[in-house]
């Protein structure tokens, strides 16, 4: 064989197997930097930049696609100890052509964590509202999604703030009071000191706890590596402290049943989609919302749990295009007559 042959073939497998080192490194040794580089691929492929905005001395970190157009733009909320990213499995199957907001909630991610900070639902609220205003993204009224923490914050805030929001959509959002309680929910009003329980199951401190919060968010049953779930642990461990102080905020009196309290004033469209297995939230939440709001869908999906978006994307966004769709060409037939 040539001597050039060779040496050609030496350097391809040496350049091939630099990169597949480098994985297994980040796997067995990293996998939380893993975890994060695989956000960064997925928003790049998706086209979706990140930025940052300020208001005053808060600052707000964000992704978006596109630009405002004649369709509403929509702007996603997330979810208890989640960030923006976790849409992305979602917006995989949303058009191009819709302008589309993630915020990372207040205290998340590149979102100002400050201590003094008020984290219940009326106090995200407002940080979201100072949000909306600095991308000046209530000229037009838009299209607002919440899930989970999210949803309770996404309806309060239509219920606040109707000129901003030309319709709404809830994914098994939290701040109802449900027909019955599910497990989860029994276990937590056990809890008769929150302040100083250990556990609390939607905060995992271990790769064992990690897998069970999977389980409990999710009827699919991922199979997924140790080395994964350590990675998972090791990227929330540094932020336990601020979820704990959060979630005892939104289960306090004071925000518990923050939607639940505010829903008879949501005027807009509305579309509710619910895991029928949802484990965390029961599903019975959507029958409540739908008697309270004059114009409200509700989407059960089947084999399905609480993270709709995770386990049934491509679902989900055709559900939530098709809603907007019918909304959108209603309100124009409406301006025809």
């Amino acid at each position: 064989m040539d001597l050039d042959v060779v040496n050609m073939l030496v350097i391809a497998g040496g350049t091939l197997a630099i990169p597949i080192l480098v994985f297994v490194a980040l796997f067995l040794l990293w996998p939380s930097v893993l975890i994060k580089i695989y956000y960064w691929y997925w928003r790049r492929t998706l086209g979706m930049q990140v930025r940052y905005v300020q208001h005053e001395d808060y600052q707000f970190c964000y992704s978006f696609r596109g630009r405002p157009g004649h369709k509403p733009s929509i702007l996603m909320l997330h979810g208890f100890s989640a960030h923006k990213d976790i849409w992305l499995s979602m917006v995989k199957f949303l058009p191009k052509n819709l302008h589309l907001v993630c915020v990372d909630m207040p205290g998340h991610e590149g979102t100002t964590r400050s201590s003094l900070d008020d984290l219940s639902t009326d106090g995200q609220v407002k940080r979201i509202h100072q949000f909306v205003e600095c991308l000046k993204l209530n000229r037009k009224p838009f299209h607002l999604i919440g899930s989970s923490m999210g949803g309770n914050v996404a309806g309060v805030y239509a219920a606040y703030y109707p000129s901003d929001v030309c319709s709404l959509c809830l994914v098994c959002p939290a701040g109802l009071k449900y027909s019955s309680d599910n497990q989860f929910m029994q276990e937590l009003k056990k809890m008769q000191d929150l302040a100083s329980t250990t556990k609390i199951p939607l905060i995992p401190n271990t790769p064992e706890e990690m897998s069970e919060l999977l389980q409990l968010c999710s009827y699919v049953r991922f199979k997924v590596p140790q080395q994964i779930l350590q990675g998972l642990v090791d990227v929330r461990i540094p932020h336990n402290g601020f979820y704990r102080k959060l979630f005892l905020e939104i289960i306090s009196e004071k925000s518990v049943y923050s939607l639940h309290e505010n829903m008879h004033k949501i005027k807009v469209p509305t579309q509710v989609i619910w895991g029928k297995q949802d484990q965390v939230l029961n599903v019975s939440g959507a029958d409540v919302l739908a008697k309270s709001i004059t114009n409200c869908q509700v989407e059960l999906l089947e084999n399905c749990g609480h993270s709709v978006m995770m386990e049934k994307p491509r679902k989900t966004a055709k559900l939530i295009v098709d809603f907007l769709t019918s909304v959108h060409n209603l309100e124009n037939n409406k301006k025809l007559d």
